[in-house]
Formats: C-alpha cells, sequence, structure tokens
C-alpha cells in the first residue's frame, strides 16, 4: 500500500501545481486584455500606422476635402463636393464607410451626426477623449506590477 499511497501524493500535489498554473494563465490573460483595451482608449501616435486608402477612390477623395476644407464636413456636403447624388444609397455607403474607419481611428473621425473630420488634422470628437486629461508619453515603471 506504500506505493499506492506515494503514487496517490503525488497525483494531488500535481494537481496542486496545475491549478496554481491555471490562476496564474488567467490573471495574465486579463492583464493583456486590460492593456489591450487601454490601447484602444489611447489617441493614436503619429508614428502610428495609417493604412494608405486607394488612389481616386471615394474615401481618398473625401479625405482630400476634409483636409482642403481645414474641418469636419457633414455627408450631404461630402457627397455634393464628390459629385454623387444626395440619395440614402450615397449616404449610407459613404457615411457607413467612414464610420468603420472612425471606429477603428483609422484616418477619421466622427466628430457628430454624419460629420466627419480627419484624425491627422486634430479634429477632436467628444466620444475620442479620455478623462485624465494630461497626456501620458510613457506607463510608470510600476504599472502592472502586483
Amino acid at each position: 500500500m506504500g506505493a499506492r499511497e506515494s503514487l496517490k501524493k503525488l497525483i494531488e500535489k500535481k494537481q496542486s501545481e496545475i491549478s496554481d498554473l491555471e490562476i496564474k494563465l488567467r490573471e495574465a490573460k486579463a492583464y493583456i486584455q486590460a492593456l489591450q483595451d487601454s490601447i484602444k482608449i489611447l489617441p493614436l501616435d503619429a508614428n502610428d500606422e495609417q493604412p494608405e486608402l486607394r488612389p481616386n477612390s471615394a474615401l481618398a477623395k473625401t479625405r482630400d476635402l476634409i483636409k482642403n476644407s481645414g474641418k469636419p464636413l457633414h455627408i450631404t456636403e461630402i457627397l455634393q463636393l464628390l459629385g454623387k447624388p444626395n440619395d440614402k444609397k450615397n449616404r449610407v455607403s459613404i457615411s457607413g464607410t467612414l464610420s468603420s474607419y472612425s471606429r477603428n481611428h483609422k484616418i477619421f473621425i466622427k466628430t457628430g451626426p454624419n460629420t466627419f473630420g480627419l484624425i491627422e488634422l486634430g479634429m477632436n470628437s467628444n466620444s475620442g477623449s479620455h478623462a485624465g486629461g494630461d497626456e501620458l508619453d510613457e506607463l510608470p515603471e510600476t504599472f502592472g506590477k502586483m
């Protein structure tokens, strides 16, 4: 019976180790998720890579229109300047794409209902700001340490 008892104790010890490792793994995954969520709420840095728009596409032309105007434009202004009819199909198409880019913090930013600006011009939106007010260039060395 000595061998059987020894094996049972080894099994219990190993199960305890596994349980401890599973807890550490869950904590590490939660930590990574918190860091990823933090990245999403931070504004983009100037050196963050922005996607390229196809030349002469409606989005590239829209970017140029907003850049030239120097201010956010409403979807009706954008359609008018693009020479497209102001109908539901065109409004939904352009505004949906611009909204998608703005949600992903890429090139465009939504500054109001159906109104879009450019991130590169520093056109702010209320939803893009963070509560602290002060920009952090670096995280404290103790960030994430327990």
